[in-house]
């Protein structure tokens, strides 16, 4: 037979444990990411020319090679730690094959990215770990079916792991058993709302700093990092905003109708698997389970 561990406080912050190796995988696969996005806003004057050059073409293969180990590195952690054991793998891996085909569905078209909902709600669920590993594999996954692979992949499995982890991050995912209140979807969705609008505003700094439009929204290599952000936030409304608003509201409007029936289904497939439970045996005694 076998019992529930005692809720440490690790766990309370979701279904999955998230423990000190696993934050500091995560925060270093982050850092990396934010690196990869933002090095071009600190080129020096004078390199202008050398670092519209190099552009992300060039360094997108390097960084898919480095965000694998990466991703390992968080699932190890996790492991290491117990929060993670073999069938919280393979319900990873079933959710990555859902975000896959739901990706499959409408790949970024107009902004359209349905699968966004399913991060939100597992992110939510199974903590920032678990999350940030499933938006990056559902990229991998979903770009393989539709043919969508290019430099922008490592980048958006940044960006789609960065949702899934914010979600994690979220108050109230440690009362998910069985019982979902408005304000928690009241507060996944508007998160929705938010980390649409924020995939979009940063999936676009893979390529603008490598787009001279002449418009006085390019980025200038060597000026202040603020006038930079300034002409960078002048572009997204411009361009990107009609794009990224209604993968938001998708998102949203998504989270509220499926949510609760989701994670009430997250919360009941914890139990049943149990995911912390540890072995005890009668009178502590493992030969009493022979006697028996």
């Amino acid at each position: 037979m076998t019992r529930p561990a005692p809720m440490t406080r690790a766990a309370r912050l979701s279904l999955i444990a998230m423990g000190p190796r696993s934050a500091a995988a995560l925060v270093a696969a982050s850092l990396v990411g934010l690196l990869a996005f933002g090095w071009p806003f600190f080129v020096p004057v004078g390199q202008e020319s050398g670092a519209h050059a190099i552009s992300h073409t060039q360094d997108a293969p390097w960084l898919f090679v480095a965000v694998l180990p990466l991703l390992a590195a968080v699932v190890l952690a996790q492991l290491s730690e117990g929060g993670m054991d073999a069938k919280v793998v393979a319900l990873l891996g079933m959710l990555t094959a859902v975000g896959a085909g739901l990706r499959a569905i409408s790949p970024g078209v107009a902004g359209l990215e349905p699968g966004f909902f399913l991060l939100v709600l597992a992110g939510y669920a199974f903590g920032p770990g678990f999350g940030f590993v499933l938006g990056s594999l559902s990229i991998v996954a979903g770009g393989l079916l539709t043919a969508g692979v290019g430099p922008w992949m490592p980048f958006q499995m940044f960006a789609a792991g960065w949702v899934g982890a914010g979600a994690g991050l979220l108050p109230g995912a440690a009362r998910l058993h069985g019982t979902v209140r408005a304000w928690q979807l009241g507060l996944l969705g508007a998160y929705g709302t938010v980390a649409g609008l924020a995939y979009g505003l940063v999936m676009n700094i893979w390529f603008w700093p490598f787009t001279a439009n002449g418009t006085g929204l390019s980025f200038i290599a060597g000026d202040p990092l603020a006038a930079n952000l300034a002409r960078y936030g002048a572009f997204w409304l411009a361009t990107s905003l009609g794009w990224d608003l209604p993968r938001g509201v998708i998102t949203a409007l998504l989270v509220l109708a499926f949510g609760r029936g989701l994670l009430r289904a997250f919360a009941r497939v914890s139990r049943l698997a149990a995911f912390d439970a540890t072995p005890a045996f009668p009178g502590g005694d493992p030969q009493n389970v022979n006697r028996a």
